[in-house]
């Protein structure tokens, strides 16, 4: 994947002075970092969800503030609108290529699982990210997990089993946590069970209401005495 660089100015827009940066086409947000001051700036709308839908969370970003010196980030929270999804607010992470630190990886499942296309069992994936501790320069995008290994239902994929990348430490307590597996699909008994189960009852002493029956009145109305 090709470098990824955001672009930022200096902001002095506060608290309900930031509704005209968002209608100028801009992001407002803050970077900081270890033992650095945090700055308050503004990215251009477009540049920065284009950037963040290829970085998420995890991805080092070549950052600029106007002229200045180009330095790293990750972009360590953004603030979404509900409805729109727009990016509201961002929070830029001042990294040291020196500096070890933490991040939340995405675990990408690759391959087929016979289990699952031939005997028609259901993929169940335990765990979809991994936290890493690392280099900036070592930090994955990704860590595959090939599923193809899943050829029967009695087998699985564990922390364990992962492959770390070098300079990639996995900050897992324990590494027999469940990753992924295939369930063997349910029997017609098994479903029945289960609709059985999910069937609402009603408690002890209870009855159901009977419907209520009103009587057709022939002719309309009747007539008053």
């Amino acid at each position: 994947m090709d470098k990824l660089i955001l672009n930022a100015s200096t902001r002095t827009e506060r608290g309900k002075k930031l509704s005209k940066v968002r209608a100028n086409g801009l992001v407002p947000a803050v970077a900081y970092g270890r033992e650095v001051a945090s700055e308050s700036v503004s990215i251009d709308a477009r540049e920065l969800t284009k950037v963040y839908r290829q970085a998420g969370g995890n991805k080092l970003v070549d950052f600029k503030i106007g002229d200045g010196k180009s330095r790293g980030v990750i972009i360590h929270e953004v603030q979404l609108d509900g409805r729109s999804g727009a990016i509201l607010h961002a929070d830029l992470y001042l990294v040291r290529m020196n500096e070890v630190l933490t991040a939340e990886i995405p675990l990408h499942f690759v391959g087929e699982s016979t289990a699952v296309y031939q005997l028609e069992g259901v993929l169940l994936k335990n765990l979809e990210t991994v936290e890493v501790e690392c280099l900036p320069a070592d930090l994955p995008e990704s860590i595959e997990v090939d599923i193809s290994v899943l050829d029967e239902f009695e087998k699985s994929i564990s922390v364990a089993d992962l492959v770390i990348p070098k300079g990639v430490k996995l900050l897992v307590e324990d590494t027999e946590t469940l990753v992924v597996k295939v369930e063997a699909p349910r029997s017609d008994e098994e479903i029945a069970e289960l609709e059985a189960d999910l069937t609402e009852v009603l408690p002890e002493g209870v009855k159901e209401d009977e419907p209520a029956v009103v009587a057709e009145e022939s002719g309309g109305n009747r007539d008053k005495k």
